[in-house]
């Protein structure tokens, strides 16, 4: 069963003294892959702007923009519909053994998500607990084990980490909130040699959300892990990816696919508060 969504996702900066120059990018806008179709899609920002549109190096649509007028705020705001199916992992006769996952091909072929980062450093300790939870179980097995390890582990406490903390970070609290999550479980599928990229997106919040009946979403990241196919599995809710969930950008980590980001001329910067509201329309 399809789910038919539209999305509206507002954020931006508050800058201490008028900017005169900034350039920026927003990834914001979901993907169109074999789950999901985007139907509709614009991004919009106050000021106006000038922007064109591209697809980075991982596939993400990202609208990039500029301008070149003193501001004192930048909002800028997207707008999609998009249908959305639930994740599948790839079927049984599908599926890769250790030895495939761990042959030359696979690693070279996907040694960019195979790779340590600022947010998903090598760790001992982590890649020991790792093989423990993948003991006796395939591939496929072990990305569900770990991502349920990580949810059982980890508390949900949203303030507890930023932007810039690293999953060892949040390793040694016990805490964090989403992306922390997949940071998290990224580090322990690499480490075991399973490719796995991070994903953000968006959240529906109610599995039987009502028809037309606007909430408050939320911004989301979960992983996907190749097993002989890219899927997906959210850490964060112990689940498989369903129609709730709405995908946006992929890449090592959340660097990759931050939502939005720039360089401007002028004083210090504050976010503005990140708005997004979902609502299911079929």
């Amino acid at each position: 069963m399809s789910w038919r969504l539209r999305v509206v996702h507002s954020t931006g900066f508050a800058y201490n003294s008028p900017v005169t120059s900034s350039y920026n990018e927003a990834r914001i806008t979901p993907r169109s892959d074999a789950r999901q179709n985007v139907i509709v899609n614009r991004v919009e920002t106050v000021p106006a702007t000038r922007s064109y549109r591209y697809t980075d190096y991982w596939g993400t649509a990202v609208t990039a923009f500029d301008l070149h007028a003193p501001h004192e705020e930048l909002e800028v705001s997207g707008m999609s519909v998009v249908e959305t199916e639930a994740g599948q992992r790839p079927a049984e006769e599908d599926q890769v053994s250790w030895e495939d996952i761990r042959s030359e091909a696979v690693m070279d072929r996907y040694d960019e998500m195979l790779s340590n980062t600022t947010y998903v450093p090598k760790n001992r300790q982590l890649i020991a607990a790792a093989k423990k939870v993948a003991k006796g179980l395939t591939p496929a097995e072990t990305v569900e084990a770990l991502s349920r390890f990580v949810h059982e582990e980890m508390e949900y406490v949203p303030g507890t980490t930023g932007v810039h903390t690293t999953a060892v970070d949040a390793w040694n609290e016990r805490k964090g909130v989403c992306q922390d999550y997949a940071h998290l479980t990224l580090v322990m599928l690499r480490g075991l040699g399973i490719p796995a990229r991070y994903v953000s997106g968006y959240l529906h919040p109610k599995p039987n959300a009502a028809i037309d009946k606007t909430v408050q979403g939320q911004s989301h990241a979960w992983i996907e892990a190749w097993t002989g196919g890219w899927w997906g599995y959210d850490p964060t809710n112990d689940t498989p990816i369903t129609e709730q969930h709405v995908s946006v950008g992929v890449g090592r980590d959340y660097a990759d696919v931050s939502p939005l980001k720039g360089v401007y001329t002028g004083g210090g910067a504050t976010d503005l508060d990140v708005i997004v509201e979902i609502t299911r329309l079929a």
